[in-house]
């Protein structure tokens, strides 16, 4: 080993897969593209479509509007739900409006919903274990809002009551922690002995498997950069995810431009990944970035395969300009 210990030890990224988008992003970007090559713009959508900034701005170049409130769309318009889903009040006020609409919930959120008003429908109560505030949070509380009661993390278990602890049941927004939502889960069954899961566990596979690569980045990494918006609940829960596996540190940015060199102080091995709403095109931007900085060997570390996709909202086979204006002479 002698005279080894003066030279700097090898600097190599090791990238995450799989990162980046999911099905439900995927489809709902292209739902926005097709929309707008097909009936032109202005495409009105009701929040932001996902939770990344450079997307958002890709598509108003390109022509969408998007807004707060459904009351801002202008009647006989085209409006799209984003893929965190809505509440079907806001249904109702698109209807009334006289909007066309084009829906871009993502199928995995859809089941939460169906699943919300099923237990709606059977007298239960249900423990939605979320961020308060969180669009997907409020989509999924307006499906049922007298039998929902949001659980925020483990801490907030000691606040739940229900009218009748046999008949409660939990769900969940589908991009938290799937370690912090079990052991949310555990303080509730302490509490509630005959709680009741849902048919299948409602954390997306896509949360999950680039949680599962993030911990595998942890283990060699001193430094976990994830690329990714401050408003995007799964890739904030992935930098905790890397810092609970380990990792000395961690940081989320939205592109190259956001990364403080001082983090690379005394770092040999950096891990990279991105969240579930965040194109490629970003994560090539940070691999350049690290390369000029002398960590040119870029290691993939595979821990899943996702070939999932969703079909495109069914309304992308219709003419909505055409029903918009009909329903508008209404």
């Amino acid at each position: 080993m002698g005279g080894m210990t003066a030279s700097t030890p090898a600097r190599r990224v090791l990238l995450a897969a799989p990162r980046g988008y999911c099905a439900g992003v995927d489809r709902a970007v292209i739902a926005v593209e097709k929309a707008l090559e097909q009936y032109g713009s202005p495409i009105y959508v009701r929040h932001e479509i996902v939770h990344n900034k450079y997307v958002v701005q890709t598509l108003e170049k390109k022509g969408a509007i998007f807004v707060d409130q459904t009351a801002e769309v202008p009647e006989g318009s085209i409006v799209m739900f984003s893929a965190h889903g809505v509440a079907p009040t806001v249904h109702a006020e698109a209807a009334e409006r006289k909007l066309a609409t084009i829906d871009a919930t993502c199928p995995l959120v859809t089941k939460v919903h169906k699943e919300a008003v099923r237990y709606a429908k059977d007298d239960f109560d249900i423990l939605l274990i979320g961020h308060e505030g969180h669009e997907e949070v409020i989509g999924t509380s307006g499906e049922a809002p007298d039998h929902i009661t949001l659980v925020d993390g483990p801490d907030d278990v000691a606040n739940v009551e229900v009218r009748d602890p046999d008949k409660v049941v939990w769900l969940s927004q589908t991009t938290l922690s799937v370690d912090e939502t079990m052991e949310t889960v555990d303080a509730l069954k302490g509490k509630f002995p005959n709680l009741l899961s849902p048919p299948s566990d409602d954390i997306c596979y896509a949360t999950q498997n680039r949680q599962i690569a993030v911990k595998k980045l942890a283990e060699d990494a001193e430094l976990v950069i994830v690329v990714g918006s401050k408003n995007s609940s799964n890739s904030i829960r992935m930098v905790e995810v890397a810092l609970d596996a380990g990792a000395p540190a961690s940081h989320l940015v939205d592109n190259a431009e956001e990364i403080d060199e001082a983090w690379l102080e005394g770092v040999s091995t950096v891990g990279l990944t991105s969240g579930a709403s965040v194109p490629d095109v970003l994560v090539d931007g940070v691999i350049e970035w690290l390369a000029e900085r002398g960590y040119g060997d870029v290691e993939t570390v595979k821990t899943a395969d996702e070939s999932i996709t969703f079909s495109l909202p069914k309304e992308l086979r219709r003419d909505l300009r055409a029903e918009a204006a009909e329903l508008s002479q209404k």
